[in-house]
């Protein structure tokens, strides 16, 4: 790439799961990338492969504080995404949506840069429309115990959209649907994670409720490539576009694919449905294929191969408790 089109972007949360792989996706672009991380919930292991990149710079950075650089692009994705970690302290989890998008959509709006937001299907809740559109405004609970997460990225939208009108800020807004892949936190408490944890460890595979409640599960490497394309396309397109995977699947038969293809013998148990869990959750990706002419290509069966792999490697290394 030559210097003119490479550009210097700000990856946000990029030593974490998804910004990780965003982090490598963009080098591998020839672009220059600032990953901006507190790693509460990522970890260096995820980024230490792109340290010796001349291109790759990291830096400990919790964006609840004001971030002082000089970029061309900015992809904002720092939050604690799982219920367990973004439930442990809802307090810091709703500053980091909002402080953390004021603070990131100021540097925008000093540097003139284009910002793109992590969002998330959480902002449609329990949702009364099946699948999700984006025009759906949600039913989400204002006071429950994930209101820190749903409340504080639905904040988070309205900051970007504000600013966008008031200061014609070139912003971009996806909403993501359940992810999954190698770098996935083993005690994330994220059910693909859970059930695969437990599977390789001979743990019974905990179903909540009767087990039919539905995802739709994205495999890593299609997500950051929709992301990219959203922040590629022209300053008229903002979103919210939703990315994710329009395939859905109850978790009895989720639990049911991770056993056959981890080969475990560990058996089903039923517990109470968690609090505000929502029974079904399906991208409509109608714009997504419209406007970034975008759709997933990683099948579960593959995409949960290659999972099962890293998380095996992970405890053969001794990486993991495999007990």
């Amino acid at each position: 790439m030559t210097t003119q089109k490479r550009k210097r972007i700000l990856v946000t949360g990029g030593a974490g799961f998804v910004g990780s792989f965003l982090c490598e996706a963009l080098l591998a672009r020839g672009h220059e990338v600032l990953c901006a991380d507190n790693y509460y919930t990522g970890t260096r292991r995820n980024i230490e492969h792109l340290l010796d990149n001349k291109r790759f710079e990291a830096v400990r950075h919790d964006i609840t504080f004001p971030l002082y650089v000089e970029v061309d692009e900015i992809y904002n994705l720092a939050c604690p995404a799982s219920p367990i970690h973004y439930q442990y302290d809802p307090v810091q989890t709703t500053k980091t949506s909002v402080h953390g998008a004021i603070n990131m959509l100021g540097l925008a709006k000093r540097l003139r840069a284009k910002i793109l937001q992590a969002s998330t299907s959480e902002v449609y809740g329990d949702p009364s429309v099946h699948p999700q559109t984006e025009d759906y405004w949600g039913n989400v609970n204002p006071v429950g115990p994930r209101a820190c997460y749903d409340e504080g990225k639905r904040c988070a939208e309205t900051l970007f959209f504000d600013y966008h009108r008031q200061h014609k800020l070139r912003i971009k807004v996806a909403r993501i649907f359940n992810t999954y892949g190698p770098r996935m936190h083993p005690n994330d408490g994220r059910v693909v994670s859970n059930f695969i944890m437990q599977a390789l460890t001979g743990k019974p595979v905990t179903l909540y409720g009767d087990g039919e409640q539905t995802r739709s599960f994205c495999y890593v490497d299609d997500l950051v490539d929709g992301l990219i394309r959203l922040m590629e396309t022209g300053d008229d397109i903002t979103g919210p576009i939703n990315l994710g995977n329009p395939v859905e699947f109850s978790m009895r038969s989720l639990a049911t694919k991770v056993l056959e293809q981890t080969g475990s013998r560990s058996s089903i148990e039923l517990r109470p449905l968690p609090e505000d869990d929502p029974r079904q959750r399906q991208p409509d990706i109608t714009r997504a294929l419209e406007i970034l002419h975008w759709q997933p290509t990683t099948d579960v069966a593959e995409g949960l191969k290659r999972t099962i792999s890293y998380f095996r490697n992970m405890m053969d290394q001794g990486l993991i408790e495999s007990a």
